[in-house]
């Protein structure tokens, strides 16, 4: 099935870039995968490079780079889009975007996990 009809709502909501970047790489991984999780996979893998989660959709990042710790531990867990590498005061702007209260006290970790619910919110609130 072509990229385009199996494009999630998150990344239909982002900008062009984003929708062209997925597309492209779950159409290559669907050709060395096969059509299913991995392919998707691949494609999330290959946008959150450039993008970033934030809330309902997907923004570029300030510099390329694999966005959170699972690119480099293998752990299987990740942040979700978040980018997890950003400095602290990244990661205090992207939370007062998506109106998290109590981020100035908050550790880089505490930042990213209340990043990540946050975005799960909005993303739930724009199927809904």
């Amino acid at each position: 099935m072509p990229a385009k009809e199996e494009l999630p709502s998150t990344i239909r909501r982002s900008p062009k870039k984003a929708q062209d970047t997925w597309m492209k790489a779950h159409d290559s991984a669907v050709q060395t995968y096969g059509e299913g999780r991995r392919a998707h996979m691949t494609a999330f893998a290959a946008l959150k490079h450039s993008f970033e989660k934030v809330g309902d959709h997907w923004e570029p990042k300030a510099r390329k780079g694999p966005s959170d710790q699972g690119a480099k531990d293998r752990s299987g867990r990740t942040a979700e889009g978040v980018d997890a590498n950003a400095s602290k005061e990244h990661l205090q702007k992207v939370a007062s975007q998506l109106g998290v209260t109590g981020r100035s006290k908050m550790t880089k970790q505490e930042l990213v996990d209340a990043i990540k619910k946050a975005n799960r919110r909005a993303t739930a609130k724009a199927r809904g």
